[in-house]
């Protein structure tokens, strides 16, 4: 007895790969250069970048994500390159962890994506923040404590709206 959608065949599973680690990182580095710069204050627009890196990263395996974190932190080095290696770095370990940690659990909820984004986002910003060794002080508190929170919260919110859009392939493992 077949039950109506419960069949699916493989060739929609690997579009549904497909649109999972390429098209949706792809608009969201697109929407990145486009949409942000009109959002306002760059340092409260969410970073569409670094959630293209968490949707790619929690599809692909830890070493995968490492790899694609390393390339985006590097792009980011090289258009603000005072702290040439801390964008790298971050980007390297965030993209290491978010696939490490969604081995360890699938989560279908949209609110515990956005939430993983959060920290993600926040935990990037304390590793960029602290490798770049430019911020001492209240500013270094300032910055660790307001700004990269409230950064973390747009990209989350982003995130929210990116996996309420594209369903919830992109939330879990195929």
């Amino acid at each position: 007895m077949r039950v109506s959608g419960a069949v699916r065949g493989p060739g929609v599973a690997r579009r549904a790969g497909v649109l999972q680690v390429v098209v949706v990182p792809l608009a969201l580095v697109v929407l990145h250069f486009w949409l942000r710069p009109r959002l306002g204050d760059p340092r409260f627009a969410p970073d569409l970048l670094l959630l293209a890196l968490l949707v790619l990263a929690m599809r692909v395996r830890p070493a995968v994500g490492a790899v694609a974190g390393f390339l985006v932190g590097l792009a980011v080095d090289a258009v603000a390159p005072t702290a040439f290696g801390a964008g790298a770095l971050a980007g390297t370990v965030v993209g290491f962890l978010a696939g490490w940690v969604r081995t360890l659990f699938v989560a279908d909820n949209v609110m515990v994506s956005a939430l993983f984004v959060l920290g993600a986002a926040w935990l990037r910003d304390l590793i960029q923040v602290a490798a770049s060794n430019q911020l001492s002080g209240r500013g270094l508190l300032w910055q660790l404590l307001a700004l990269s929170p409230a950064a973390a919260l747009s990209t989350a919110v982003a995130g929210l709206v990116v996996f309420l859009l594209t369903g919830r392939w992109s939330t879990g493992r195929a």
